[in-house]
C-alpha cells in the first residue's frame, strides 16, 4: 500500500494575514512565515518522503527550503493555488460589497478557474503521489491542499469548505485498512 501524503500549508505572508484571496500573486513570506517554516523542521526534522513536491510559487517553495527539504524539493504546477482570477488580491468582504452572494467554492472567480479545474490537478497530484513507495510531502496552498483532501477523501471538491488550513501548518492523507482518511489535521507550527 502507499504511503501517506503530508500536505504542508507555506507560512504567513501579507495577504494571508489580511485576508486577501492569493492565488497565482507570487508573494514572498513575512518574518512570522519564516519562522513558522522553519519551526516544521521539529515536526518534519529527520523523516523520509520517497517525494518532496512543491508549488512554483516562491511562498510555498520557500517554505519547503526553510523546513529543511530544499534539496529534495521537485516544481509541481498542479500545486499551485486556484486561480482568483478578478478576486486576486481582494478579502471576502470585498468581493461582497460587489456580489453579496457570493461564495468561492460554489461560484468560483470570473476570469479564474472552476472548482472543478482545480479539483483535477489535485486528482493528477494524488495520481503522481501513488506511483511512488513512501510518503510524500506536498508543499502548496489553503485552497488547493484542502481541494485535494476531498478527492482524497472521495468528496465532492465543494467539501474543501469545511476543512479550515492555517499557514505553516501540518496535515497528514492516509489509510485505515484500506479505507483513505484523515490521519492528521492542521497541526501548527506556531
Amino acid at each position: 500500500m502507499p504511503g501517506e501524503l503530508w500536505l504542508i500549508r507555506h507560512g504567513e505572508t501579507e495577504w494571508s494575514r489580511s485576508g486577501a484571496h492569493t492565488g497565482r500573486t507570487d508573494i514572498p513570506l513575512t518574518e512570522e512565515g519564516k519562522r513558522r517554516a522553519m519551526a516544521l523542521r521539529s515536526y518534519l526534522g529527520g523523516h523520509e518522503f520517497s517525494l518532496v513536491l512543491s508549488s512554483p510559487l516562491q511562498r510555498a517553495a520557500e517554505t519547503c527550503r526553510l523546513a529543511g527539504f530544499g534539496d529534495a524539493m521537485q516544481l509541481e504546477q498542479n500545486l499551485l493555488e486556484w486561480n482568483y482570477g478578478d478576486y486576486e488580491g481582494r478579502t471576502t468582504n470585498e468581493i461582497h460589497r460587489d456580489a453579496p452572494n457570493w461564495d468561492l467554492w460554489r461560484d468560483g472567480a470570473p476570469h479564474g478557474e472552476s472548482i472543478e479545474q482545480v479539483a483535477a490537478r489535485g486528482r493528477a497530484v494524488i495520481e503522481r503521489a501513488l506511483e511512488t513507495r513512501g510518503d510524500v510531502a506536498l508543499f502548496a496552498h489553503g485552497h488547493i491542499l484542502r481541494i485535494l483532501t476531498t478527492c482524497w477523501l472521495n468528496l465532492p471538491p465543494e467539501d474543501a469548505r469545511l476543512f479550515a488550513l492555517g499557514t505553516a501548518s501540518l496535515s497528514r492523507l492516509g489509510y485505515e485498512r484500506d479505507t483513505r482518511v484523515i490521519a492528521q489535521w492542521n497541526l501548527s507550527s506556531g
